[in-house]
């Protein structure tokens, strides 16, 4: 069992001072600034809007953090704010980070959902940064993880797969880029839509992968499968909707249909 102290509990409460100067860097694009090499705090602050003592404070509170490296009033990135934090490097994860930001409002109110018994939904950014934020963050990660996955998983003489709450289609595009004969259906909200049909395109794959809008906690799922991803949207439901799901997910299956579940829920 943990043994708690003092200390421990105090860190833990105060753990999202390190997480909202994360936030806050990223989204004022701090690590893109900086770039490549050294960059003076007076160049990092010269663009209108920017605080030259509130900026320092900033890039000082990165530094303690050890994703900025301080050289007199010069900063530079390290190799992983390089990597993970500027803009221009293929593994940007600023999205999902920007995501995790938009909760915050949201779990600083949780005695709120705990007393009425359910989410809290209004929150002061508008709705169309959040569902970016989303999708391209869960884009960029599933990214990291589909190839290797659709290198794991057979599915060999499988015809049509369906992605239940596949958002922008990750999984499907890289199913379907292993097994040329396979198709796929990725069902999500309409709002998800565009960026999906978007992402689809991008691969070449608009042919062989439709998107079907729909809440699947609510409508049914249209036509047979020979297989069916559910990646990453049980953790986010109680135990009567993820029975739900799956059963519905099982429903769509012809007879010898294969259920693929990918998600947190596992590990517990």
């Amino acid at each position: 069992m943990e043994e708690w102290t003092a200390g421990k509990l105090v860190g833990i409460s105060g753990s999202y001072w390190q997480a909202c100067t994360l936030h806050a860097a990223v989204k004022l694009d701090l690590f893109t600034k900086i770039g490549e090499g050294e960059r003076n705090v007076r160049e990092i602050a010269g663009d209108p809007g920017y605080d030259l003592r509130g900026t320092t404070a900033l890039l000082n509170a990165l530094s303690a953090m050890g994703l900025l490296v301080k050289n007199g009033e010069g900063y530079s990135n390290t190799e992983g704010s390089k990597e993970y934090l500027d803009k221009d490097s293929p593994k940007y994860l600023g999205h999902i980070i920007m995501h995790h930001h938009h909760l915050v409002e949201a779990w600083a109110r949780l005695d709120q959902a705990v007393r009425k018994g359910e989410p809290i939904e209004k929150r002061s950014a508008p709705e169309e940064v959040m569902r970016e934020s989303f999708l391209v963050g869960m884009f960029n990660m599933a990214m990291a993880i589909a190839p290797r996955l659709s290198d794991e998983i057979d599915l060999r003489g499988r015809n049509h797969l369906l992605d239940l709450g596949g958002g922008p289609g990750t999984y499907a595009i890289h199913f379907c880029l292993k097994n040329p004969g396979l198709k796929a259906t990725v069902y999500d909200l309409p709002t998800t839509e565009p960026f999906a049909r978007k992402t689809i395109e991008r691969f070449g794959l608009s042919e062989r992968i439709r998107f079907m809008a729909g809440d699947y906690l609510e409508d049914g799922i249209e036509g047979e499968y020979d297989g069916a991803w559910l990646s990453h949207i049980l953790h986010s439901e109680g135990p009567a909707a993820c029975e739900m799901l799956i059963e519905k997910a099982v429903a769509s299956l012809e007879e010898g249909g294969l259920l693929l579940v990918h998600d947190f829920i596992l590990e517990e």
